[in-house]
């Protein structure tokens, strides 16, 4: 009698145990399929697993995430975004190597079984008892498609993925559950293309279609054998297989593969071999996802469409519906962006500043009317590396810009006109305007009344600006005391009211100081504000809000709903005339000479605000309105002494540096187009306070205009409490999304 090699007995009774305990879990769900009371006896233990009949008989599938494709208003391609590459195509938009390339390796009788292949469980029992352990699985192709969508359902959430995935009793029962429904309802081929549609085949491509344009460049309906075989392969394990990091490993699954589907006769044995022959012939086209892809630099306005479709309610009532809405996909999302307008507004901006200067600069343009925004760009593009940055210059936070916008400096001058000439003010007011003064002492606002109790002072930017000026010098000069002594007339609050009927805001969503240095641009804004605020005064003084998006669908075709500019009234007509015929002065004989536009109606403002860390120039023509900055990107540069694009400057205007910029925007973006002229009104000059030039008290009228003619007044309200503030704004801080509030104002440029 032979004797027993040590151990042999018990290795022989573990394997027997482990075949009996495989071999009754087979039994048991087995029975469940068949008798779901016996599986849940057997199955269910102390409630950790869920009980076959307590599973939900139909299972909700969710949407495949696929690319969402963001297009320009006239149709041309900006950028493609994705949560995951995927592409969904139809079964015969599949090569039929494929089909049957990815059948025979991973369910050869995926035509003959049901939802559970027994037979392909009776061999994994057997094989796995023989080996000691889990050598081979049994899982359908059908399982393991409803494996797939458990773990696109859960997303990129790694704990629901987790759950998705784990090897337990009651994953399983519920996947055969559900592979049982599956197959009733779907049938054999249309399981087959939704499989092939979710699996994950490594590099970032989900679906069939994503993964042959990523290692092949070219339609998943035309893959060859040896292209479909590898494909087929990596799905086992997409890191192992994965043909661009381990070409061998791929080169072998990819026979292995080919040599199956010769035992199936998928294939004949000579077109096996000579895919075998073949070597991978990988043309890999790299991922591009997402808005760093934009072409036009329209990375930021691509940003901005995502920032507006997970933050604005008509694309769900919840930011989670909004995110899972977005995360899914397959949109096809038409925005507003004009493509004339933003290769000019990128030519411009690559010829006036480089990406690599200390200071960066920003460009919006919206058209008045419709609140279009037809062209947004910046000098720091949107990326990772060295002078690039995720932070939308043109933007308020609340979209992706910086903390605290930047101060506008002089360009804000314009709404305190706005304002003061709906309270009654006439456009030939002259005020005394010296080179300096003191704040006054004691100005109204909306909650009492502003004191100077700190001795604040302001200055001209030159000592040679001593007034007194009228209305339509001291714009275009840029005359600080002369606005200061203006909102000393007519208060600090119809100038927060007209602001936030022109949709100005400080970029940080805070609500506007209660102070006099307001009317010297000391509130951070974003260019985007600006735009659309100039936009009311080509617009006969009717605000409309920016919009980028004018329709979306989904991924059946069906049109989504998409958020509207809404319009309505910032100031009478006559005002915006008013306003038209002030900034037109600017830019014929003002500090805007450089913004000037040959051939057309052009009418802005300049900005340069203390320490000159910003400069602004904001203008427009009757069908476009534009702004443009240009500062430091992420920290305060006082910008004297600089080098920007090439030219050196002694100190920074906002007429030598912005305006330029503007005005090379704005001419390649309305070449060919119309040139419309302003409405405009008679204003006096009111220098020196000459009589004949206009200079008249507060009961002057506007002139000709359009015959809408206002009573002076003053507008003065009474005030009723001693809230007192100091001078000062925001100044950029470090960081472009930290910027903190600090002192100083306008530079009167």
């Amino acid at each position: 009698m032979g004797k027993k090699r040590s151990g042999e007995g018990s290795s022989r009774t573990r394997m027997a145990a482990k075949f009996l305990g495989v071999s009754v879990l087979s039994g048991a769900v087995l029975a469940g399929l068949a008798l779901p009371a016996v599986g849940a006896f057997g199955l269910v233990a102390k409630g950790s697993v869920e009980g076959f009949d307590e599973i939900p008989a139909s299972m909700k599938t969710p949407p495949l995430s696929q690319r969402t494709t963001i297009l320009d208003a006239e149709g041309g391609e900006i950028a493609k975004v994705y949560s995951r590459d995927r592409t969904v195509v139809p079964l015969n938009e599949i090569s039929p190597y494929m089909r049957k390339a990815i059948v025979a390796i991973e369910d050869a009788r995926f035509y003959e079984h049901g939802a559970i292949d027994l037979k392909g469980v009776l061999r994994a029992v057997n094989k796995n008892a023989q080996s000691g352990g889990v050598s081979e699985g049994a899982s359908t192709l059908t399982q393991q498609y409803i494996k797939n969508i458990f773990v696109e359902e859960a997303g990129d959430d790694p704990d629901k993925v987790a759950v998705a995935t784990q090897q337990t009793i009651g994953r399983k029962v519920k996947e055969l559950k559900y592979a049982i429904q599956v197959e009733k309802e779907l049938g054999k081929d249309r399981i087959l293309n939704n499989y092939l549609n979710i699996t994950f085949f490594g590099q970032q491509s989900y679906g069939v279609e994503a993964a042959s344009q990523r290692y092949f460049s070219k339609r998943a309906k035309d893959l060859t054998l040896a292209e479909s075989a590898m494909l087929a392969g990596i799905v086992q394990s997409p890191s192992r297989y994965d043909p661009v990091n381990a070409p061998n490993e791929a080169v072998k699954r990819r026979n292995t593969v080919l040599q199956r589907m010769t035992e199936l006769k998928a294939v004949t044995p000579e077109e096996a071999a000579a895919a075998k022959a073949e070597p991978l012939k990988l043309k890999v086209t790299r991922p591009k996802s997402g808005c760093i892809t934009a072409v036009s630099g329209a990375g930021f306005f691509c940003d901005y469409v995502r920032e507006v479709f997970l933050k604005d309610p008509v694309f769900g009532k919840t930011k989670e519906a909004r995110a899972k809405r977005w995360n899914e996909g397959g949109m096809t999302i038409r925005t507003t962006l004009d493509p004339q307008t933003q290769k000019s507004v990128q030519k411009s901006i690559t010829d006036h500043v480089y990406q690599s200067d200390p200071v960066a600069t920003a460009i919006s343009i919206v058209q008045p009317g419709t609140g279009k925004v037809l062209g947004m760009g910046q000098s720091r593009p949107y990326g990772f590396g060295d002078h690039q940055t995720q932070i939308n210059l043109s933007a308020d936070k609340n979209r992706g810009g910086s903390n605290y916008g930047f101060q506008t400096g002089s360009t804000f001058k314009p709404i305190l006109a706005a304002a003061a000439l709906e309270e009654g003010i006439s456009p030939n007011k002259t005020y005394s305007s010296p080179y300096q003064m003191a704040y006054p002492d004691a100005v109204d606002t909306c909650t009492g009344t502003w004191k100077n109790s700190g001795g604040e002072t302001v200055s001209n930017e030159n000592r040679s600006e001593v007034g007194p000026y009228g209305m339509r010098e001291a714009t275009a000069k840029s005359v600080n005391t002369y606005f200061i002594q203006m909102i000393g007339d007519i208060g600090t609050c119809p100038v927060t009211k007209m602001a936030s009927k022109l949709g100005l805001q400080p970029a940080s969503g805070a609500d506007m100081d209660q102070v006099p240095s307001i009317a010297l641009g000391t509130q951070g804004m974003s260019p985007l504000t600006m735009a659309a605020a100039y936009a009311a005064f080509a617009n006969g003084g009717t605000y409309c809000t920016p919009v980028l998006v004018t329709s979306a669908t989904g991924p059946n075709g069906k049109s989504l709903p998409v958020p509207k500019t809404k319009c309505s009234r910032a100031m009478s007509e006559q005002t915006a005339d008013t306003v038209n015929t002030l900034l037109k002065g600017v830019v014929e004989d003002g500090t805007g000479k450089e913004a000037g536009l040959s051939g057309r109606d052009s009418a802005g403002k300049t900005g340069t605000t203390d320490g000159r860390k910003a400069a602004w120039f904001v203008g427009y023509t009757p069908n476009m309105a534009g702004a443009v900055w240009v500062g430091g990107p992420g920290k305060d540069v006082e910008m004297e002494g600089v080098t920007i694009g090439g030219q050196y400057h002694d100190k920074v205007y906002g007429g030598d540096t912005p305006g330029p910029i503007w005005r090379d925007a704005m001419a390649g973006a309305l070449e060919g187009k119309e040139a419309p002229t302003f409405d405009t009104v008679a204003v006096g000059g009111g220098e020196r306070g000459d009589a004949d030039k206009g200079d008249t008290d507060k009961s002057g009228t506007a002139g000709n205009g359009r015959g809408r003619n206002k009573p002076g007044g003053s507008g003065n309200k009474p005030g009723n409490g001693g809230s007192n503030g100091k001078t000062g704004g925001s100044g950029n801080g470090n960081g472009g999304r930290h910027n903190q509030p600090g002192t100083g104002q306008d530079g009167g440029r």
